[in-house]
């Protein structure tokens, strides 16, 4: 019984704090939510996050992981750089959230083993986002699909962009493939995960997921190809379907792809290239080069930057690149050298997509969706715990009589 409450209070802490990394802008929803009421709900969430972890980790058992201690790094970083206040108060304070966010990993630590258990949790957790997704295109298709976001979908129940629901729903679609793949769940189940997020994948047009998915499958499925059957199927349908659709259908999926922009608005990755020139081009002290100006709302000049390691050259400076850089190695690296498996196509798969959106989406550097699916990631490389021995059983020890003792000695 013990066993089970503190599963399903690991399953809650994981929950808030994808709760937290939702993020408080985006776009207008069918009940105007104050940003104030939602950033109390997401900071609240991180806090209780922290706190009910804490509660079930009282002696504060943790297992070794080079992924959080690379992000405590991070943060001793992030604080330097936000120390001198040019972010203004708001970088300290993001700070102590970048804080509270690792020093929770670091509590959950303590479960990682390799399973798929944190799969799991992150199915259910971003399956029910996915639900108030489509919940309220249902309720109101037009506040779902405005033009304001050229007929794309975003979130009316909590202020959601496309390129979030577009991630949420990428990396459930790619995990639960897998885990089909790996016969650990049933083609009823997996279909009701699956065929949704589709549906909600296409409606956000989402480049960069779409790529991320196609991408992270093919290299997951790929690691297994040599050790299972049913991977190397799906391999050989995936191709032949890809095949098919870019012949049968190559207008219709150019029209998607492009979403009505011009040629030379797409070649810019939508006015990215220009703010990424600006960044690079404007004057930076030796502090800021080394450290960056301080945590921010990963924008320059009023823009968003939309690239993660720029994003993190101007916030945290050549060290937080180097530290973010040394994540992704490191994960990869370790996941290269494991033998093939269910955990390690899903690690493949988190990294991959992680690495390629990170050129056109922000938030390595800092608490994000992002530094969640590396750590699902990270307790997937994690080697089991070993079972500590039985102690021996005692002997007990025979009473040898005196007049033995007198016999021996005689």
């Amino acid at each position: 019984m013990r066993n089970d409450h503190t599963s399903k209070t690991v399953a809650t802490v994981w929950g808030l704090l994808i709760l937290n990394t939702l993020g408080s802008t985006g776009a207008k929803t069918i009940i105007p939510l104050p940003r104030s009421l939602i950033q109390m709900v997401t900071m609240g969430a991180l806090v209780a996050a922290f706190a009910l972890a804490l509660l079930v980790n009282l002696r504060l058992r943790i297992r070794p992981s080079a992924f959080v201690f690379l992000l405590t790094l991070l943060l001793v970083s992030s604080v330097i750089s936000s120390a001198h206040l040019e972010s203004g108060f708001g970088a300290l304070f993001r700070c102590a959230r970048l804080a509270l966010f690792v020093g929770t990993l670091w509590l959950l630590s303590r479960w990682w083993d390799g399973s798929l258990t944190f799969v799991r949790h992150h199915i259910r957790m971003y399956l029910a986002v996915l639900g108030s997704v489509a919940a309220g295109a249902i309720v109101s298709p037009g506040a779902a699909l405005p033009d304001l976001y050229g007929g794309r979908l975003v979130g009316a129940l909590w202020p959601l962009t496309p390129p979030q629901i577009g991630q949420y729903a990428a990396v459930i679609i790619g995990l639960t493939v897998l885990l089909l793949l790996g016969r650990r769940t049933d083609r009823t189940s997996a279909a009701l995960v699956i065929v949704p997020s589709l549906v909600l994948l296409a409606l956000t047009h989402t480049r960069t997921a779409t790529l991320g998915l196609l991408i992270g499958l093919a290299l997951a499925i790929g690691s297994l190809m040599l050790t299972s059957a049913a991977a190397r199927r799906f391999f050989a349908w995936a191709v032949l379907v890809a095949a098919v659709a870019a012949v049968g259908f190559a207008s219709a999926l150019q029209a998607w792809f492009l979403r009505g922009q011009s040629q030379e608005n797409f070649s810019s990755l939508t006015g990215r290239a220009k703010v990424w020139e600006a960044l690079l081009a404007a004057p930076r002290t030796t502090l800021e080069y080394v450290f960056g100006a301080g945590l921010g709302d990963k924008s320059f000049g009023g823009l968003p930057i939309d690239n993660s390691w720029l994003a993190v050259y101007y916030e945290q400076g050549i060290t937080g690149v180097a530290l973010v850089a040394a994540i992704v190695v490191v994960l990869g690296g370790v996941a290269l050298l494991r033998p093939p498996s269910l955990s390690r196509a899903c690690a493949i798969f988190l990294i991959s997509y992680c690495a390629m959106a990170s050129y056109t989406e922000a938030g390595l550097g800092d608490a994000s969706p992002y530094l969640l699916h590396l750590a699902v990631a990270a307790s997937l490389l994690t080697a089991p715990a070993e079972a500590a021995p039985l102690p021996a059983p005692e002997i007990p020890r025979r009473r040898v009589p005196r007049w033995a003792q007198r016999t021996e000695v005689g």
